[in-house]
């Protein structure tokens, strides 16, 4: 997003937060509301174009929002949607996506409240590593020919009793309803705002042999000094990296392993 957007989005961001620090709000029922509205507004798109068309009041858009989704919904979902079409955005698409983003924003504000928003990034991480490493896996969450039901169903037999339930729903969610992403950029997207949580960048870590709890803490250190953010760690064990770490935070990667440097010599005496 960007532009009218963007500035659209952090409105209904410190709305929803707002909304949440009250400790009486029910975050997960407002992640499955707000879930039904994206779904609502992605499949109709004359609704969607109607709600952010700038020749239209936003009391006008307003309105309209609250007389469709009024007992569909519960009056604070209704509230966030009414806030959001007030705003100007700079396509019709990006009120889609950002109420998509704001269910998972409250997913992960519930499991924050339930002192889970670490086990919930570290899962969804794990669980992008074994769809990744198993292809008929990652074919079956990703074939679409399959139903939505089907796939949710395979996630939730996989994860159900497994994972924590926030992990579960937001996985479901994804594997049913991916609106044009593919199964890693929406997983690497959840895990973004699960960081974003607690201001936190996601260093994603390589190594050959799994980390003492003493070097993840001196290497969480390290980052954070260099990145200026704290930094939640995702670690992956492979043993074809032989030694070393290989770091990656966003599209930045700082390579130490031994199979790098024996790839860089390699190459160095081919040419």
């Amino acid at each position: 997003m960007n532009g009218a957007s963007r500035e659209a989005l952090a409105v209904a961001r410190e709305s929803l937060d707002a909304l949440t620090d009250n400790t009486s709000a029910d975050a997960a029922k407002l992640a499955d509301e707000l879930a039904s509205v994206t779904a609502l507004l992605d499949r109709e798109v004359s609704l969607r174009r109607v709600l952010t068309d700038p020749a239209q009041s936003g009391e006008a858009k307003a309105e309209l929002a609250g007389r469709l989704l009024r007992g569909q919904v519960g009056g604070e979902s209704v509230d966030l949607v009414s806030g959001m079409v007030r705003s100007r955005w700079s396509r019709s698409r990006d009120l889609v996506d950002a109420a998509e983003e704001l269910a998972a924003v409250a997913d992960l504000t519930a499991a924050q409240k339930a002192g889970a928003l670490d086990d919930v990034e570290d899962e969804l991480f794990r669980f992008g590593r074994i769809a990744d490493s198993n292809p008929r896996l990652r074919a079956a969450l990703t074939d679409k020919s399959a139903t939505a039901a089907a796939k949710g169903e395979l996630v939730r037999s996989l994860l159900g009793g497994r994972a924590h339930p926030v992990t579960e729903r937001l996985v479901v969610r994804l594997v049913t309803a991916p609106r044009g992403r593919s199964l890693e950029q929406g997983l690497q997207s959840l895990s973004k705002l699960a960081a974003a949580r607690r201001d936190r960048m996601v260093a994603v870590v390589t190594s050959a042999v799994p980390l003492t709890d003493q070097q993840k803490q001196r290497l969480g250190a390290v980052l954070a000094k260099l990145y200026g953010h704290a930094m939640h760690l995702n670690l992956d064990v492979d043993p074809e990296v032989l030694g070393g770490l290989s770091v990656r935070v966003g599209d930045e990667i700082i390579d130490g392993t031994v199979a790098d440097r024996l790839g860089e010599a390699s190459r160095r005496m081919a040419g």
